[in-house]
């Protein structure tokens, strides 16, 4: 009887020491597994950043030898630039915290659609409204041209990244302080004035600095306008002046602009977190505006969305009649390649956000999410300055094709768009599923494949769309790197629009507009729940949700 006790209890401990051993080798796989997936996320930021990177040694290269410099009117573009970049940031911030308050804590006819309508701005690109209205102003002799209108145009299309970072501000701040002000007789203003407002000025400081991404960014636009500015001056000294060195300077001038402006919205970012944690819960008082007062906040919430999206479309009724002059095979070609290589940049920056975030996921190491936010920071550098880092990749010893320049310029440019919903949808899934699966024998491609993917498919989808219409809108990148009599549908407009034949861009123009009107539609549902710092990955995951502000 105690040899059979014996012999069963050495069955039952060699059965858990090996089982053990199982256990430990499929750990072992399992680590080893993610060590590789580590090596690839590196990996895709090392090529996200070299670019970059190799733009600043060589430029700094320049500084020391004395050979950069800003081109013959560069001064002149610099302050062009700025001037542009504080003008839309006061008139697009007033615009976006005004309406962010109207539609997030008073009450009137007509705000569910109105709130909604604010996404439609994103709609259209500046490019594409300057030019539509310039082709409109002449037709009605008057002269569409210079800073003010610039102002105008761009104050009106980038605006919805203050709304949408304030909306969320003003819905959540000082409940209980915004109580105490109604029942002290206190109105709407000065609620807004003396509470609100303060609470909600870092939110509306990071929107302005979103806002100003897009203004150093901008090309077709200030061009068309004969406005000065940084990124047309790249283009001027890279292209028509053969001037490099002047390129270079204006480009290391870019960034430095680039770079304050991220460094201030992620500091006010850290604020508004600060003043919102003291505030009290719960949703904020709604006032009822009626009369007088619902017809003024009507006015204000339609007047701009009316504005970018009703200039292009009466242009295009204006012109109906010549509406199908210009489709023929050369249309066709233009629209493969633009389809063709929105799909190529959205299949590159969809799996290089997957890879980038479930690392993060598995390994959030303070390293690891550095690398994952520095991997997203090409959205905020602008288009023409991207270009002209990839462009040393086209001589020796890489020799790269122009394609192939371009698709990894969208992928850089984009990654952050795919990327920061990817985060925000992973923090939502538990790691016990991760944990179980592990716990089953399953590899981290099964746990991808069998788990995230089918929970992801929401974000991913979005994520690719959003990349594909940004890819068919980008203008700077796409005119500076295609290939010789490569053309895509933004390019061609840009070009008739310069050579006052507007009539003829129509189909390609409405094309980008009902792209860029799905685009946004496909934010609408989450409008309350998501935030464009995700989407632009400036905004740590961990710490975001709550309004949309994912752009195009």
């Amino acid at each position: 009887m105690r040899d059979h006790l014996k012999i069963k209890f050495m069955k039952e401990f060699f059965r858990k020491v090996i089982s053990s051993k199982k256990n430990s080798l499929k750990n072992d796989q399992w680590h080893s597994g993610r060590i590789v997936l580590t090596l690839i996320a590196i990996s895709i930021a090392f090529f996200a950043l070299l670019p970059l990177f190799g733009l600043i040694f060589e430029g700094f290269t320049g500084l020391r030898d004395g050979s950069v410099n800003l081109g013959f009117d560069g001064s002149r573009q610099v302050r062009g630039t700025l001037f542009l970049l504080f003008s839309t940031s006061f008139i697009g911030g007033i615009i976006g915290s005004a309406n962010g308050w109207l539609l997030a804590n008073c009450r009137f006819p007509g705000r569910s659609f109105l709130r909604v309508a604010q996404l439609l701005p994103l709609a259209t690109p500046a490019y594409l409204l300057s030019a539509t209205l310039i082709d409109l102003g002449s037709i009605n002799a008057i002269r569409i041209n210079g800073m003010p209108w610039a102002v105008l145009i761009m104050s009106l299309t980038t605006y919805p990244y203050v709304f949408l970072l304030s909306t969320e501000s003003f819905a959540k701040c000082g409940r209980l302080q915004l109580e105490a002000c109604r029942s002290l007789g206190v109105g709407p203003w000065n609620s807004f004035r003396r509470i609100a407002l303060p609470m909600t000025l870092p939110a509306i400081g990071a929107g302005i600095a979103l806002m100003g991404m897009e203004v150093v960014n901008e090309l077709g636009a200030v061009q068309l306008l004969n406005v000065p500015s940084i990124s047309a001056g790249i283009v001027e000294n890279w292209g028509a002046r053969g001037n490099p060195s002047g390129a270079i300077g204006l480009a290391l001038c870019a960034l430095f602009i680039v770079i304050s402006l991220v460094v201030y919205e992620k500091a006010l970012r850290r604020r508004s977190r600060r003043w919102t944690e003291g505030a009290a819960g719960g949703e904020a008082p709604a006032w009822e505006l009626k009369g007088f007062r619902a017809l003024f906040a009507q006015a204000l919430a339609l007047a701009p969305p009316t504005f970018t999206l009703g200039i292009p479309i009466l242009w295009t009724i204006v012109n109906i009649d010549q509406l199908g002059q210009k489709l023929d095979y050369e249309l066709f070609l233009l629209t493969i390649r633009s389809l063709g290589l929105g799909i190529a940049a959205a299949t590159f920056s969809v799996i290089a956000a997957l890879l980038i975030s479930i690392v993060k996921r598995w390994n959030p190491t303070p390293w690891i999410r550095t690398i994952s936010f520095l991997s997203g920071i090409g959205y905020a550098i602008p288009g023409a300055v991207l270009a002209l880092a990839l462009l040393s990749f086209s001589g020796a010893p890489w020799k790269l094709a122009p394609v192939v320049l371009l698709v990894w310029g969208y992928s850089d440019r984009f990654l952050a768009v795919a990327k920061g919903g990817l985060d925000a949808a992973f923090e939502r899934l538990s790691p016990s599923l991760d944990e179980a699966a592990t716990g089953l024998g399953c590899k981290w491609p099964e746990v991808l494949r069998r788990i995230h993917l089918p929970l992801l498919k929401g974000p991913i989808a979005v994520g690719a769309l959003l990349v594909f219409v940004d890819t068919l809108k980008e203008l700077p990148l796409t005119f500076v790197l295609r290939p010789f009599d490569f053309d895509t549908l933004s390019v061609r407009i840009f070009q008739y629009a310069s050579d006052e034949r507007m009539a003829e861009s129509i189909l390609p123009a409405l094309m980008i507009l009902s792209l860029g009107l799905i685009a946004s539609l496909a934010l609408i549902p989450g409008l309350d729940h998501q935030s464009i710092g995700s989407n632009s990955g400036l905004k740590e995951p961990s710490k975001q949700r709550s309004s949309v502000e994912q752009t195009n």
